[in-house]
């Protein structure tokens, strides 16, 4: 099956929760996350076939990470107000790659499409 603004809109609606952002969103730029998801996946995983329902799943956490408010944030913007209607203050700026945005039902999703463990957590060596 190949990646279609239809087969997301199908797959987000079906089975994600917040699909609000996603569904806001014009063909034009669904289909420029869409692009943009799967990109990632294949950098980060080039071994591996990636499943549309991956990219689907992932697309729509980039569609909430890229939404007007999560993009200000995600620019360095702290705080916020508009004028009698609200005001935004962001706890802590969201200065993230992409990759870091890959939801666990995403990594699942590759692992069952491949019969592999990408695995978790890592150790790792820290100085306190």
């Amino acid at each position: 099956m190949a990646l279609s603004v239809e087969g997301a809109d199908e797959y987000i609606n079906s089975y994600t929760i917040d699909n609000e952002d996603w569904n806001d969103y014009a063909a034009e730029k669904k289909q420029r996350i869409i692009n943009v998801a799967e990109d990632v996946l294949i950098r980060k995983f080039p071994d591996y076939k990636i499943p549309d329902n991956a990219v689907y799943e992932f697309a729509n956490v980039l569609a909430i990470a890229y939404n007007d408010t999560n993009r200000l944030n995600k620019q360095g913007i702290a705080s916020y107000s508009i004028t009698g209607v609200a005001s935004f203050n962001f706890k802590d700026t969201l200065r993230v790659d992409d990759e870091s945005l890959i939801p666990k039902k995403t990594l699942d999703l590759i692992e069952e499409e491949n019969d592999v463990k990408l695995g978790g957590r890592r150790i790792q060596w820290t100085v306190m």
